[in-house]
């Protein structure tokens, strides 16, 4: 079982299953109002830790770096969500869905709450306190004001002391004169997601297109030539007078189209990274730690009149 003093070293820490499968980190711890003692912790699951499941930590174990609960990981993820109230607190009916998710029987969680740590009898034996939850700065919870408590604790829980102050307040009582002071720090991430698409698409589009080629044809010239010695006796082959007719075959070229197909390139997709900055906001908060003191004139003090107080 986890003890109050481990609790610092449990929160924010991997958890794990029986396994070895890592579920997610523990973010609170809830504590037994009427026992004091821890109850119950806050896993945030999922990506960036986006949810967060609750697991009985009775049977949990702190192993070297990271606690170590007896529940496989699918049956923590699943757990029911439950509504803490303003105060940090679990109702008595969503703890009971809790135990019984978890196969625990509520009367054995009666029957344990019914003795303190310290083997006395806690008011209003049978019936089960809620759970204080756990400051998420990473300090334990304050117990409930039942079974033996002192006034300052009593006093620190009707306050509505966050259990960070509560632990804090406890080792003041102890005798630590010193004061811890906690501050939020914020952690950003990125997750990936879909941002678009893209395809290619192939569409067949008719263009004009024109060439110029050199096109040839045949014409006719008339060519006289003189009777000459050479060409007398052709001349004087046909009769000395008559009618004659000769007919010559004319040739031209004329441009003739046709198309072929052939692949001119290969277009495929791809994708390329491009890193910018993008400025992140958010809140933290921070605690503060300021000195107040009082003090009295002589007269004052001679007939316990009002206080000076100032502060550092």
């Amino acid at each position: 079982m986890i003890t109050r003093e481990e609790i610092a070293n449990v929160l924010d820490q991997p958890v794990y299953d029986g396994d070895g499968n890592k579920i997610g980190d523990a973010k609170h711890v809830f504590f037994d109002d009427m026992t004091g003692r821890p109850e119950w912790v806050s896993v945030k699951t999922g990506m960036f830790g986006t949810a967060e499941s609750f697991v009985p930590i009775r049977d949990a174990a702190l192993v070297q770096d990271h606690l170590e609960v007896p529940y496989g990981k699918d049956q923590v993820k699943g757990a029911p969500s439950v509504d803490v109230d303003a105060g940090g607190h679990l109702s008595e009916t969503e703890e009971h869905r809790l135990y019984d998710y978890y196969g625990i029987n509520w009367d054995s969680v009666l029957s344990e709450a019914e003795r303190t740590d310290d083997g006395r009898w806690a008011a209003g034996p049978g019936t089960a306190g809620t759970a204080g939850a756990a400051g998420a700065a990473g300090a334990a919870g304050a117990a409930g004001t039942a079974g033996g408590m002192t006034d300052r604790e009593d006093a620190m829980r009707r306050e509505g002391m966050r259990g960070d102050e509560a632990m804090r307040g406890d080792e003041a009582m102890r005798g630590d004169e010193a004061m811890t002071r906690s501050e939020e720090q914020m952690h950003v991430g990125v997750e990936r997601h879909e941002s678009g698409r893209a395809r290619l698409r192939k569409y067949v589009v008719t263009e004009e297109v024109q060439q110029t080629v050199p096109v040839t044809h045949e014409e006719v010239r008339v060519v006289r030539e003189p009777i000459t010695e050479a060409n007398r006796d052709e001349a004087l082959a046909g009769p000395e007078i008559s009618e004659a007719e000769h007919e010559v075959t004319l040739h031209a070229e004329r441009p003739v189209v046709e198309t072929e197909t052939v692949p001119v390139e290969r277009v495929r997709m791809t994708t390329e990274e491009h890193t910018e900055n993008e400025t992140v906001r958010g809140q933290v908060r921070k605690e503060r730690i300021e000195a107040e003191t009082e003090s009295f004139t002589e007269d004052e003090t001679r007939r316990g009149g009002d206080k000076r107080r100032g502060r550092e």
